[in-house]
């Protein structure tokens, strides 16, 4: 199966980088809107045939424009939410939960939040969630979650990936990551697309909502729920 992972488009959260990850969050702002208009046409050479996102709003009206486009209802699922920030919920210092992140990559995947959640939480329940729609029976479904989740699980799970390449590239708003899962039941990360910078203000790409500057490291965080 393929998979098409996105992010969700732009909100007022990124673009004042608050730590915004609990139910509902934020609506998408006007530019996180057209943001989603045009994931119509960037996808429209793809075959997909579900969608699903997380349940936070934010994804659900990310997905609402190439959903009516195609014809499909929209699936959520809890599992695909955010990494949770527990105390540090809508605060503009991002600086505790990159360290929890970074932690993980650096083998310590008990690290946490108070209130949040452990690299092995987070991946139970994200993998939840990618098993229920492998279940379903689809070719190509669609994703939509968020910077930070999709960043930590497919550092976590796709084989044969460069760490440094991965931990360097860019995670905007309506990110595409395009991964299989081939003959072994491996996963592998195929095509990452940015974003679309070019409607998008600069905070897009940044936000606490997808840490850019320390993330974590595949292989140690991929050992953590094992």
């Amino acid at each position: 199966m393929r998979l098409l992972l996105v992010r969700h488009g732009q909100t007022a959260s990124n673009v004042h980088r608050l730590l915004d990850t609990a139910v509902p969050g934020a609506d998408l702002d006007a530019v996180g809107r057209s943001q989603a208009e045009l994931l119509v046409e960037r996808l429209a050479h793809h075959p997909i045939d579900a969608v699903y996102t997380s349940d936070l709003v934010r994804t659900q009206q990310t997905v609402a424009p190439l959903a009516a486009a195609r014809g499909l209802e929209p699936r959520t699922i809890g599992g695909f939410r955010e990494i949770q920030a527990g105390e540090d919920e809508m605060s503009p210092d991002s600086s505790r939960y990159i360290a929890v992140l970074k932690a993980w990559g650096e083998g310590d995947p008990e690290a946490s939040l108070p209130g949040g959640e452990d690299a092995e939480t987070f991946l139970e329940r994200f993998d939840a969630g990618i098993a229920a729609v492998e279940e379903a029976g689809h070719d190509l479904p669609v994703v939509v979650s968020h910077g930070a989740a999709l960043r930590a699980w497919v550092l976590a799970r796709a084989v044969d990936l460069d760490v440094e390449w991965a931990v360097a590239r860019r995670m905007g708003n309506t990110a595409v990551l395009l991964c299989e899962r081939d003959a072994a039941g491996d996963w592998r990360l195929l095509d990452w697309d940015e974003g679309a910078p070019e409607i998008g203000a600069p905070a897009e790409d940044a936000g606490p909502d997808e840490p850019v500057e320390e993330v974590p490291e595949g292989p140690d965080l991929a050992d953590a729920e094992r």
